[in-house]
């Protein structure tokens, strides 16, 4: 007969190991002599289980009661070191602790997870005030906020139905789009963060792609035109900036419909390793360069983009609904195909949410997003001569023309619909 532990015994047990994990730090921490803090391994012990006595005795009253004496004694504890210490970290975490141990009677695995995190927390205390007071920057904490608010605020209050013409207009899709292109490019600024500048430009394009990839290559046009010795690796840039388009689309489309990305998953395969190869090769030759680093950009996303990008798709929407109507699916190409010049993901979510609403079927949305993707190619080339000039461009443009190629031929792998 297998072994069974008793379901108050393991709870027990969670909330004795919960008290003594934050009890370690809080031991480690509070000092020696006269002016050490008054809690340590015991007293978080004791609190923990007497919370999980609380609730096996008499239940979320006698918690209550527990938790109220524990603050209590936590608050004479700040009285009594406020002048030595004026933090309340200790105190808080000491009712935390009385509350996880009555948690851990009813929901074990929740106590245990909360107490890991808390005891991190704790231990983590000086990496943290670090991280907060030199590392991070007021333009970063600003994005940061911002897209808190984007995410937990303006979300949750969008509508979940599509609205406006021909009811092609769905906010909440939209807005959807706003925070994933923020956080694809707040992943590409952290990159670049972490690993500094020590890969030069192919690091930098490659992180900058996840924003734009036309504006990398812009970029990256107008830095080999001024510093001719950097031609390599600003060309690496460009390119490996069209590795974060494909990543980028993949991660759009499979948000927005699962189905599209399986039968799209070919064409962005044979495109991605096009790029990746044409751009290592490059890539290789800008390592053994020791040119000026690149500075690392000044926000972490950019939301002019973002709302660029939610604008560009509420258009493509509605103009692929419209067109779609009066044309078939050949209205559906037309409009993805003028959506591509300004912007790939806008008009590849928008097929792709055509599938979702059950108006296309997978198969069928290649050919758009493979336009759409085609006609911002043509937007990239128009970039890499105009910002470049000729020798940036003789570079860059075979590689693009190399990803178009690919992603064509990976669309003969799509069985029909």
């Amino acid at each position: 007969m297998p072994f069974s532990l008793d379901p108050l015994v393991f709870g027990f047990l969670v909330a004795l190991g919960i008290g003594l994990l934050i009890g370690i730090d809080r031991e480690r921490k509070k000092g020696e002599g006269p002016t050490r803090g008054a809690a340590g391994l015991r007293t978080f012990t004791l609190a923990s289980l007497a919370g999980a006595t609380g609730v096996a005795v008499g239940g979320e009253i006698l918690l209550a009661a527990v938790t109220l004496g524990v603050t209590a004694f936590a608050g004479l504890s700040y009285w009594h070191a406020r002048e030595t210490d004026p933090g309340l970290t200790t105190e808080i975490a000491l009712v935390l602790t009385a509350l996880l141990g009555g948690l851990a009677i009813r929901e074990p695995a929740y106590a245990a997870g909360i107490g890991v995190v808390t005891a991190a927390l704790l231990n983590a205390r000086a990496e943290l005030h670090r991280f907060v007071r030199s590392v991070l920057t007021a333009k970063e904490i600003r994005d940061l906020l911002v897209f808190a608010g984007a995410t937990l605020i303006v979300l949750p209050l969008l509508p979940d139905h599509p609205i406006g013409p021909y009811g092609a207009f769905d906010l909440r899709t939209v807005w959807i789009v706003v925070i994933l292109v923020m956080a694809v490019g707040a992943l590409g600024y952290v990159a670049v963060r972490a690993v500094g500048s020590r890969f030069g430009l192919p690091l930098a394009g490659l992180a900058s792609g996840f924003i734009s990839s036309s504006a990398t290559i812009g970029a990256m046009g107008a830095r080999a035109a001024k510093e001719p010795e950097l031609m390599k690796p600003a060309v690496a840039g460009a390119i490996l900036s069209s590795v974060a388009t494909v990543v980028q689309l993949a991660v759009l489309v499979a948000v927005t419909s699962l189905p599209t990305l399986e039968a799209f998953v070919m064409p962005l395969v044979l495109s991605g390793t096009a790029a990746v190869l044409y751009g290592g090769i490059f890539t290789l030759w800008a390592l053994k360069q020791r040119g000026q680093s690149q500075e690392t950009p000044g926000s972490a996303f950019s939301l002019k983009t973002a709302l660029t990008f939610a604008a560009i798709l509420a258009a493509v929407l509605i103009l692929a609904a419209a067109l779609q109507d009066w044309f078939g699916e050949t209205g559906v190409i037309l409009a993805a195909g003028a959506g591509g010049f300004a912007d790939a993901h806008s008009a590849a979510i928008s097929v792709a949410s055509l599938v979702a609403d059950g108006r296309l079927e997978p198969p069928a949305a290649i050919v758009p997003i493979l336009v759409a993707f085609t006609t911002n190619t043509l937007t990239k080339m128009i970039f890499a001569v105009s910002a470049g000039g000729r020798t940036f461009a003789l570079y860059v443009i075979p590689g693009l023309i190399l990803m178009v190629i690919a992603a064509w031929a990976g669309a003969l792998f799509v069985p029909p619909g």
